[in-house]
């Protein structure tokens, strides 16, 4: 089976969690995840089935898009609502207050990732350390916030939510821990969903119940299908180029295409990424321009 299923991961879930039922599920071994979501997190988490997993290291930057509760007044160890408490304040914040930082916290924004954090230090996992009292320097990141807006807040318990929009390797912790710094009283995530990742939105997400209720009833492999996307909505942004029957051949093989001879001699970038498609419909390979051919950049292909 190759092809993109979209699960709406469960809280207390770790994204290999959901691999590994997924893996008893279908059956199928060859599956991987496009990102990690905290076992707290629940949300979009696109696996890669099959040949799908080839993509797994060229995936587009798109962004990603969270909802997040939060808690003025405390913070803990792992900046959410489930780490050791540091300390404990009364918050008098207005809805005002908050929404006079949302520009500070919009465009690009420099963040220390979070010692409770999947990131290495000299070969090592953050979480690893801070789970033996270690505390280690660590280099700020930039990351990009493209919308951030406050959904809600309830100035008696001075909790609320936000939605964002934002780049890869964002921690909404950290924005949601800086923004009580400022704040002067401190916050701690609370809750997270992540409700769109690689185009893919909670629409688009089917929850593990509902997976299993159809592999329940036989024919696991038949009945899962439905909810299989195609490898090459992955890519959707690129554009979409037909090849003759002798061309789809040609490129299977790994050979290059004279761009002059294909839909795109007019309209060509170099370095232009394109999917391929065969006479036939189906997906060949990812294709790159460049001086006039167009390269194979990732096959695809059941060869």
């Amino acid at each position: 089976m190759n092809g993109i299923i979209v699960v709406n991961k469960p809280q207390e879930f770790t994204s290999f969690d959901v691999v590994a039922v997924m893996r008893r599920l279908c059956g199928q071994r060859k599956i991987g995840h496009t990102g990690t979501l905290d076992p707290m997190a629940q949300g979009v988490l696109p696996l890669l089935l099959g040949n799908a997993t080839r993509a797994q290291d060229i995936l587009p930057d798109s962004d990603k898009e969270y909802e997040a509760g939060f808690k003025l007044g405390m913070t803990t160890d792992t900046l959410d609502i489930w780490g050791e408490i540091r300390s404990e304040s009364t918050a008098n914040v207005s809805k005002g207050d908050i929404e006079a930082l949302i520009p500070r916290f919009t465009g690009e924004i420099s963040q220390l990732p979070p010692m409770y954090s999947a990131v290495k230090k000299n070969g090592v996992r953050l979480y690893d350390l801070a789970r033996q009292g270690v505390t280690v320097e660590r280099e700020p990141r930039t990351v990009t916030i493209t919308e951030l807006e406050l959904l809600g807040f309830d100035e008696k318990t001075q909790t609320g939510r936000l939605r964002i929009l934002c780049s890869k390797g964002t921690y909404i912790r950290t924005l949601i821990d800086d923004m009580g710094a400022l704040l002067g009283c401190g916050a701690v995530m609370t809750s997270l969903v992540r409700t769109k990742a690689c185009g893919f939105t909670l629409a688009d997400a089917k929850t593990l119940d509902e997976i299993r209720a159809v592999t329940d009833e036989g024919n696991a492999s038949d009945n899962i299908l439905p909810y299989v996307r195609s490898v090459d909505s992955l890519f959707e942004e690129y554009k979409k180029l037909a090849v003759s029957e002798k061309q789809s051949l040609r490129f299977a093989n790994g050979n290059p295409l004279d761009v002059d001879k294909t839909a795109l001699r007019t309209t060509a970038a170099d370095g232009e990424i394109v999917r391929v498609f065969g006479k036939d419909g189906s997906f060949i390979a990812l294709g790159r321009v460049d001086g006039g051919v167009i390269r194979v950049y990732k096959m695809f292909n059941n060869k």
